[in-house]
């Protein structure tokens, strides 16, 4: 009798013990009801419940926003005529490839007009075209490693829509006019002036883009067009910008042709 007791005692006790693991285990799944995990890495923003309320009453009840900032997208339009011709130049290779088989270099223009400085890429996300606007919504992706851009910012892409090889800013008012078509006044080494027609590309910021019939380096005469003629004399001085300091006005002052791309 007694021996059986003891096995019945023993056998109380080990379940026992089983039931207390199941309530530690219990208590633990219940304790961890108390702890939110986030279901992605990012940073928080403020707490959308306060300490004590009541949440997931009948539904999920937001505490917070977890956003990723690094990357980021910016969302914007373009007419479908001009994604075309970007992949055009992209499949033609007159763009550089940021990476990936559609992705152009983007620039970002914070709201002051500074430049960010971490170079994005194109992506191509949307395959339709709003027929009310005709316009194609497409987005790039940018590296965010300070945390300088923030969701919901307001910015401006700047897109490179083609690389000109060979071409050369001047500025606007050294390009000459007539029915033949546009054409610069050239100094040479020694000093002779000569016209030479060129070809024109957009215009952009106070400055024509030459395509062809200059070459980087050579002088152009910017300012005192007046006095100097095709076939005559020239004393070429560095140009200075309007508003920039500057010597006595020379006869003739000239610019060196600048290599450019847009």
């Amino acid at each position: 009798m007694e021996a059986l007791a003891a096995q019945a005692g023993a056998k109380q006790a080990a379940a026992d013990v089983a039931a207390g693991k199941a309530a530690v285990q219990t208590a633990q799944i219940n304790l961890g009801y108390a702890t939110v995990n986030a279901p992605i890495a990012g940073r928080i923003g403020r707490a959308l419940v306060t300490e004590g309320a009541l949440v997931g009453q009948g539904e999920a009840t937001p505490l917070a926003i977890v956003q990723q900032i690094d990357k980021l997208y910016v969302n914007f339009t373009q007419s479908a005529a001009e994604v075309m011709r970007l992949r055009q130049a992209l499949a033609e290779g007159r763009l550089q490839r940021a990476g990936g088989k559609e992705a152009a270099s983007v620039q970002v223009l914070l709201e002051d007009g500074s430049v960010y400085g971490e170079a994005g890429k194109l992506l191509f996300s949307d395959l339709s075209v709003d027929a009310a606007t005709g316009q194609i919504t497409l987005r790039a992706e940018l590296p965010n490693p300070k945390g300088l851009l923030l969701p919901g910012l307001y910015v401006r892409v700047r897109l490179a829509q083609a690389e000109v090889n060979d071409a050369v800013w001047l500025p606007q008012q050294a390009v000459a006019r007539g029915s033949t078509g546009e054409s610069v006044l050239v100094v040479a080494d020694d000093g002779s002036v000569s016209a030479r027609p060129v070809k024109l590309g957009p215009a952009q910021g106070g400055k024509a883009l030459v395509l062809s019939g200059l070459k980087a380096g050579e002088k152009v005469i910017v300012d005192g067009l007046q006095k100097a003629k095709a076939g005559g004399k020239a004393r070429p001085v560095a140009w200075a910008p309007p508003g920039a300091a500057s010597a006595a006005a020379p006869a003739a002052a000239s610019a060196p042709a600048s290599t450019a791309s847009r």
